[in-house]
């Protein structure tokens, strides 16, 4: 798509080059787009004109019960099924290993019926312990953020609003601890939820389960504020609600999925990177998207300042990110030079810091819907990858060299670049990180080091005989066949530039942290609160629209959301 205004004395903007956006500083500075998947769903839902209501309320004064929402989409109805219990302070926790929660629910294919709520009301609750049919397409919990929640409840019983700082602090109601899918415990697989025609892009199904929780916790916490406050009682104001989202809290079990899925990852970055190269290629820029601009960096900045974290050095990031964008409030470009966002792009790369720089990314796209907004169909992929067992082992050693050279450029003799490894947890099946030389385990270690197996793979070709690299992969897979995964890799992903992150996921320095970052802003998260370097905090669907406010003319005008002036006691 060729970018409006282009000056043709000025070339296309090539695509940013792999070694520079696959590096776990850059991805872990990531912000979310227009493309993220919870902006596409919210356009799809009210281009489509999809319709949410409530079927089934049923929870008593203290908010313990059932309630099941209809989701009429443009193929089919889904029900989003809520089952609310009594949780005990002792039993609360955010880890995956917890088995009891305030709130689980369910995104089924299946009306549900007495007997169909029955059924999952044996299973939902018990999540991991339970067991799904595959009329269910997400499975999920989340708990109470108890020191915003019951605020929120004392504040509307007692007919005011809740405090305004309370509401930045935390930021949603509940917070999720795992959204389940793709056949997990008896779901429906990929294939299945295809067939259904509802979802066609990645993700889809897991993100709609989440804003029909977010619809669900704010009319939750409405209910309870009701019964207690009777004629007391004032509902939350809309902008409120709309300034609320879901929390998420996420660890290492998004980690692997990234190694795991390469062409899908390389998808996720082409379409990023496609819709910045396009922005970056406008010629001419018109006023209006000069003003655009200029709101955009306004309200950026207000986000940034309403973004809590206790994280010390997520703290000092942020400081410095408000440094930067100030520099870019203060030094105007000269607006009627052409290719001007080539230029601003070029001036943060060599003046900013990674998080200004892809805020300023992120910020770019958001001007030009009708340049970026296709590029949503193109963030899903077809996990395959085949040996080509007739390649000649010549020509499998220049794809190395010419796809993997950064991969050799580290030694990895030392203790350093070999100081961790990574399992899965016998307990959770989850993804857990583990010290090579102080801790076993290292025997169960998951395929996550690609670096150091493609290193290993160079090093037993440059072992053979140099007439054999005459030979087919064929023959030597048969002398070396643990090297099979690692060439089929090696072959399958030589056309997809941005599969590979270009780390060492192994080294004594490496933040997986960074991993999270990258899969949450592609999902549309925001407020990245880092606990620890192997877990973080963040909201979804902040600022989006609310469930019966699809249809209004700011519905997808929601990128960097804040809170505004005025709402709040």
């Amino acid at each position: 798509m060729a970018a409006p205004n282009a000056d043709p004395n000025i070339p296309q903007v090539p695509l940013r080059t792999a070694p520079m956006v696959m590096r776990l500083a850059r991805v872990g500075s990531f912000h979310p787009t227009r493309i993220s998947f919870t902006r596409t769903l919210i356009r799809r839902m009210a281009r489509e004109r999809w319709q949410l209501s409530r079927t089934r309320f049923d929870l008593d004064d203290t908010g313990v019960g059932t309630a099941v929402y209809r989701i009429d989409t443009s193929q089919a109805p889904v029900w989003f099924v809520v089952f609310a219990e009594h949780l005990e302070p002792a039993d609360r926790t955010d880890r995956v290993i917890a088995e009891k929660w305030d709130v689980t629910f369910t995104l089924t294919t299946s009306e549900p019926d007495a007997t169909e709520i029955g059924r999952l009301r044996a299973n939902v609750p018990l999540q991991e312990a339970g067991r799904c049919s595959s009329r269910e397409l997400v499975l999920s919990r989340a708990n109470k953020s108890l020191r915003l929640f019951d605020h929120v409840v004392e504040s509307l019983a007692g007919g005011r609003q809740p405090e305004r700082d309370k509401l930045l602090e935390v930021g949603y109601l509940i917070r999720t601890t795992a959204v389940y899918g793709n056949g997990k415990f008896g779901l429906a697989d990929l294939e299945q939820v295809r067939e259904l025609g509802v979802f066609e892009l990645p993700f889809q199904a897991e993100m709609l389960c989440v804003f029909a929780a977010r619809q669900f916790s704010l009319e939750w916490v409405e209910h309870i504020a009701r019964r207690r406050g009777g004629e007391d009682f004032t509902p939350l104001e809309t902008g409120l609600k709309r300034a609320l989202g879901v929390g998420n809290a996420t660890g290492l079990g998004m980690a692997p999925f990234l190694i795991g899925h390469p062409k899908l990852i390389n998808n996720w970055m082409l379409a990023r990177e496609t819709a910045l190269a396009r922005v970056r290629a406008v010629g001419i820029v018109e006023t209006d998207r000069v003003e655009r601009y200029r709101a955009l960096l306004e309200r950026a900045i207000i986000h940034i300042q309403q973004w809590p974290t206790s994280d010390p050095q997520q703290c000092r990031r942020n400081a410095e990110l408000l440094e930067h964008l100030a520099q870019l409030g203060a030094s105007e470009p000269v607006w009627t030079q052409s290719g001007i966002w080539d230029r601003l792009v070029s001036w943060a790369d060599a003046n900013l810091g990674l998080e200004a720089q892809e805020l300023l990314n992120s910020l770019l796209i958001e001007i030009y819907p009708e340049l970026v907004d296709d590029l949503e169909q193109r963030t899903g992929s077809e996990e395959i990858m085949r040996v080509d067992p007739g390649m000649l082992l010549q020509a499998l050693r220049t794809l190395i060299h010419d796809h993997y050279g950064w991969a050799l450029e580290i030694d990895f003799t030392g203790e350093v670049a070999n100081a961790r490894f990574w399992y899965r947890s016998e307990e959770k099946e989850e993804p857990r990180i583990g010290w090579r030389f102080m801790e076993p385990g290292a025997d169960h270690e998951l395929r996550i080091a690609i670096a150091r197996d493609v290193a290993a793979l160079d090093q037993a070709l440059d072992d053979l005989d140099p007439k054999m690299l005459g030979a087919t992969v064929a023959e030597f897979l048969m002398a070396f066949p643990q090297l099979r995964q690692t060439v089929r890799r090696v072959q399958s992903l030589a056309v997809c530039p941005y599969a590979e992150f270009r780390d060492n996921l192994i080294d004594e320095s490496c933040r997986p942290i960074d991993l999270l970052r990258c899969k949450l802003s592609v999902f549309g998260a925001t407020k990245f609160d880092p606990k620890s370097d192997l877990w973080t905090r963040v909201a979804l669907f902040q600022g989006a629209p609310l469930a019966d406010g699809l249809d209004a003319t700011d519905a997808d005008d929601w990128a960097f959301p804040v809170l505004a002036e005025g709402l709040g006691s």
